[in-house]
């Protein structure tokens, strides 16, 4: 054959569709779903081994008598196999064959539609034909009504609003894992209940939720049922169940209660350095108290007040927090890095230790504090023994100070020094240089992290001999190097600063 001739079109092969079939009640296909199996010369769906299907009976109404049946029944559910490569082996195994069984009558040219409950690619099976076939040919996806969206109907509650976000969780996930993206949920949907419903139902609780978690079975279904999570017996859900946690804004809101404050740390800047616990607490809150940069960090919610102060009125502050939960409110007192850490913590446990507060319900949630974070940043300068002090004489003495200095850099501990400057406190860092100079060595790596984690985020390394506290201010921390502290310069240009683990023994004194 002449190199110029073109060659002969091979056969022409079928269409693939995976046909989603929404969440159960038939009249909720879409009239692209209904036209797509009347086009089709096979319909192919997931059963378990009894051979019942839900996707079949929801699409029964509109299969025809000479439509080609291709049942795919799944080798193992939730039971044990004894295939080689376990449960997951087994179902690579029946993909791998189903495929290649809807693949044989795709290459005699017949059209096959996949129909499947809910979306197609929304936690659908239909997901494995589709990437084993729709690279080879010519495919298309018929979205569906997912059973997130029925049950969210069938409540009547909407599921997000304004700026919420919706998290969408399975329930095999562990407990600690659905724990903590409950916690830090606005709302949340948790599928695939059934077996594992005991653990969705302690996950849910453990996270502040069960007072507003909805329950919803078979939604559109025959046999539907709805109601509070909290009622629900373990041993009546089935696979095809959900829980719902629903928006929050406009939510009824809970009778006057036991108030309870709870002490959050934001970390050193914005949203990425907060806990899943602390982003729970604070949506849980119904007042937010704090220092108005710090509150400036949360994000605004509907119905939640927010009182915010000057930054040195920590005692006034906790005493107002402590009034409101006092009176039944649920308070987050918001403070940046770790609460404890040199910040609001202290002041409401001072204030919460005598009456008329001592009854009051007081928790506090660490964060990521300074130190930690522009270590990070630095390297793994605190990476043997070290101490944070503040070098603020606002609240103690700088004779207290110098002398908790020259303790602990006489002792070779990697120092973290807090509030080390602001614009009416300029010498204490010059100061703090001498008296470390008298311990440390000139060329002693000093970390200047400033606001890490923030847009004007700056970390330098420096020596102790030249640093210079004009480049210093309160959103600075510094890093005060031990005599073991490391500073390398890599291949990529990076210089990076750590502490070795392993501290050297002292020699054996001469005999």
């Amino acid at each position: 054959m002449n190199a110029n001739t073109p060659a002969a079109p091979g056969p022409a092969t079928g269409r693939l569709y995976g046909v989603g079939l929404g969440p159960g009640d038939p009249s909720l296909m879409t009239v692209r779903a209904v036209q797509v199996i009347a086009e089709a010369d096979v319909i192919a769906y997931h059963s378990a081994r009894h051979g019942r299907s839900i996707a079949r009976s929801i699409a029964a109404g509109h299969l025809r008598p000479d439509h080609i049946e291709e049942a795919l029944v799944y080798p193992v559910t939730t039971g044990t196999t004894g295939h080689p490569g376990g449960y997951r082996g087994a179902m690579e195994d029946f993909y791998t064959e189903s495929a290649a069984r809807l693949a044989a009558h795709l290459d005699a040219g017949r059209t096959v539609a996949v129909i499947a409950e809910g979306d197609p690619l929304f936690y659908g099976s239909y997901m494995h034909m589709h990437k084993r076939l729709a690279d080879r040919y010519p495919t298309e996806v018929v979205p569906g009504v997912t059973s997130v969206s029925a049950a969210a109907a069938r409540l009547g509650t909407p599921l997000v609003e304004g700026e919420e976000v919706l998290t969408i969780l399975p329930g095999t996930l562990p407990e600690e894992e659905l724990t903590a993206r409950l916690a830090s949920a606005d709302s949340a949907v948790v599928m695939k209940l059934g077996r594992t419903f005991p653990t969705v139902r302690r996950a849910v609780e453990r996270a502040g939720r069960l007072a507003d978690a909805r329950y919803v079975e078979r939604a559109t279904m025959s046999g539907e049922r709805t109601g509070p999570l909290a009622g629900t017996d373990p041993e009546s859900v089935p696979y095809f169940s959900v829980a719902v946690l629903p928006s929050r804004i406009d939510a009824v809101p809970a009778p006057a209660g036991r108030g309870e404050v709870v002490v959050v740390g934001t970390g050193p800047a914005g949203p990425l350095w907060l806990t899943p616990e602390t982003r729970g607490e604070l949506a849980a809150a119904e007042v937010l108290v704090g220092y108005t940069t710090y509150l400036d960090r949360v994000p605004v919610r509907p119905g939640q007040i927010r009182h915010g102060s000057d930054n040195k009125v920590e005692s006034e502050r906790a005493e107002f927090a402590l009034d409101l939960a006092r009176r039944g409110r649920r308070v987050a007192v918001v403070s940046g890095g770790d609460p404890g850490v040199f910040a609001m913590a202290t002041a409401v446990l001072e204030v919460a230790s005598r009456p008329p507060y001592d009854e009051v319900p007081v928790r506090v949630l660490p964060g990521v504090t300074a130190a930690n974070a522009a270590a990070a940043r630095a390297g793994a300068p605190l990476g043997h023994d070290y101490a944070v002090l503040s070098l603020s004489d606002r609240l103690k003495p700088w004779e207290v100070i110098a002398e908790r200095l020259h303790a602990a850099a006489a002792a070779d501990l990697v120092l973290a020094l807090y509030n080390p400057g602001s614009r009416s406190r300029t010498w204490q860092v010059g100061k703090a240089r001498e008296l470390l100079l008298e311990h440390r060595a000139p060329d002693t790596p000093v970390v200047l992290g400033r606001d890490v984690g923030g847009p004007e985020e700056s970390v330098r390394i420096v020596r102790l001999a030249d640093l210079d506290p004009a480049q210093v201010d309160m959103r600075t921390i510094l890093i005060v190097g031990s005599s073991q502290t490391v500073t390398v310069r890599r291949g990529d240009g990076e210089q990076i600063v750590w502490t070795p683990r392993r501290y050297p023994e002292s020699s054996p004194p001469e005999s």
